[in-house]
């Protein structure tokens, strides 16, 4: 029988865990809680929730509504104990925090094919991950800082990064682009960014906005994450009223078409994607709640119907530049046999580090012979979207990323917005069942 060691017992771990070991893969999950905690982690139990019970919508017209329904296809075990432990919470999916960790933790625990080892794994040269036929690092965002190391000393120490500072991201055909325009500010023939153009009342009326805006608090050790190369831009305001004038919305070199004239100041959105159908603003990486980041920032001009596909902030999250170090199955290039899955690869959020444990499960099982060869999903799905983000080289530094529409090819047609929702739900729903059923035929109910 093939051995698989995951390390970490987290969501996207135990996800992974259970898929291989349902079908018959000998699994041992090293997990160091109790022996140590995290920062942020306080219960023995396995895939605990730290930061909220929420799960996030469950309407089928949002990317993680449709994760939520191709997980459910694909067996999830993190699915099933979501909806053994749900709360009331309208349409959207919340748990039973603790009833939630009990149940993933009883699933793990009645699977005769996973030991279980309450261990600190210090290295990816620990001796007997050398027993193993892949080694899963599963660590999460907050993974210790002697694996962290070993994990820096694989891939190249300026390829792991130890905090986000995470800038908003909104759906293009959002824009009003009767108030933004194209330019760039030292190349005039360039069309790279979208400007936002504020006069001095509106300036000041959002700087104040800023101030005024009611903040996350940070915990403890997220204190150092200030420095000044991604300072919250709300921050950047308290040193004055013009600092924000002459550092992200320094207007120089462009010129509002509608005018004729410099801007007093612009916010600029840069294009996330290739399509174009995506744009993050700039420098806009924040510790506002997420409510007050979309009060505020929709009273930037052009922006005032804005749809955020992605919300900004800043925490710590260790995670890969998994496009530069990992293969497209989640492999290490630098070390062959040694996999990554979840939030340390880039992805972000409870689900989307599930899904992603989720498929590698799926992908190993098939190559040890224990389930059918697994391709890569189409991009048009969401779970095929959210591993496309893990492989998509950019032009900036690499960042996490929930699932979203915007991570999917462009629908290449023009509709209103709940239309363009429903049409990518539709096309995501109809490539991932023609996905599914290109696999070779395995009853995931029999696995369970």
């Amino acid at each position: 029988m093939s051995l698989v060691a995951v390390i970490g017992g987290g969501l996207a771990g135990c996800e992974c865990s259970l898929v291989l070991a349902r079908r018959g893969v000998a699994v041992r999950l090293y997990e160091m809680k109790p022996q140590r905690y995290s920062e942020a982690h306080g219960s023995p139990g396995l895939a605990e929730l730290v930061c909220s019970n929420s799960l996030r919508s469950e309407e089928s017209t949002t990317g993680v509504g449709l994760l939520k329904e191709e997980m459910r296809a694909l067996g999830s075990a993190v699915m099933a104990a979501a909806e053994a432990t749900r709360v009331p919470a309208g349409k959207a999916l919340a748990v039973d925090r603790e009833l939630f960790s009990a149940e993933m933790t009883r699933a793990v625990g009645a699977e005769p094919n996973i030991e279980l080892i309450r261990r600190e794994v210090l290295s990816l040269d620990d001796p007997e991950l050398a027993e193993a036929s892949a080694v899963v690092l599963a660590a999460g965002p907050l993974a210790s800082a002697p694996l962290a190391e070993s994990l820096a000393l694989a891939v190249g120490g300026k390829r792991l990064y130890f905090y986000d500072a995470i800038a908003p991201i909104v759906s293009a055909d959002s824009v009003d682009m009767g108030v933004a325009f194209l330019g760039s500010r030292y190349r005039p023939e360039d069309h790279d960014y979208l400007n936002c153009p504020l006069d001095e009342e509106q300036y000041k009326a959002f700087v104040a906005a800023l101030l005024a805006g009611e903040k996350v608090p940070p915990r403890d050790f997220e204190q150092a994450v200030h420095f000044e190369g991604c300072l919250p831009v709300e921050e950047m305001a308290e040193r004055g009223e013009m600092t924000l004038a002459f550092g992200p919305l320094k207007p120089v070199g462009l010129t509002d078409p509608r005018s004729g004239r410099q801007p007093y100041a612009v916010v600029q959105l840069r294009a996330e994607n290739r399509e174009g159908t995506a744009y993050n603003l700039v420098g806009f990486q924040t510790k506002l709640t997420y409510p007050e980041q979309k009060r505020v920032f929709r009273m930037i001009p052009g922006l005032e119907r804005a749809e955020f596909l992605r919300l900004g902030s800043i925490h710590r999250n260790t995670y890969v530049d998994a496009p530069s170090v990992l293969t497209p199955e989640l492999e290490l290039k630098a070390r062959p046999g040694v996999y990554l899955a979840g939030q340390i690869t880039g992805v972000e959020g409870y689900l989307e580090s599930a899904a992603c444990g989720l498929w590698l499960g799926l992908s190993l099982a098939g190559k040890l012979g224990a389930g059918p060869a697994v391709s890569l999903p189409p991009r048009e799905t969401a779970l095929g979207a959210l591993l496309g983000h893990l492989r998509t080289l950019p032009a900036r530094r690499f960042q996490p990323s929930n699932v979203n529409f915007g991570l999917m090819p462009s629908l290449n047609r023009k509709a209103k917005k709940a239309v363009r929702k429903e049409l990518h739900a539709e096309r995501g729903r109809e490539s991932f069942a023609a996905w599914l059923r290109s696999l070779e035929p395995v009853d995931v109910e029999e696995t369970r």
